[in-house]
């Protein structure tokens, strides 16, 4: 079990990598976002640290997605479900 968890919060953590880099967002601008340091916020997207919920939304928040997308995604189909969501806000933007 705990095998699991550990595997399910690298997950999360490349999740919230994956899109961060795909919104070009460096690791200091989310961490002055959320108000922690670049090195506690790298500790996250290492998996290093434990995240709490607040801290969840508010990344989710930040790289305009929904919640369940870092956690639920797996990370290689992650990229995917994002494009398609951008390609779903420009066409209602037209």
């Amino acid at each position: 079990m705990k095998d699991q968890l550990i595997k399910r919060s690298k997950a999360v953590a490349s999740n919230i990598r994956k899109i961060r880099e795909f919104r070009n967002y460096t690791q200091d601008y989310l961490a002055a976002k959320i108000g922690i340091s670049q090195n506690a916020y790298s500790k996250i997207e290492l998996g290093y640290s434990k995240i709490t919920l607040d801290r969840l939304f508010h990344i989710a928040i930040i790289l305009e997605v929904d919640a369940t997308q870092l956690i639920s995604a797996d990370p290689s189909d992650l990229m995917h479900i994002i494009s398609q969501s951008e390609g779903l806000e420009k066409s209602s933007s037209a």
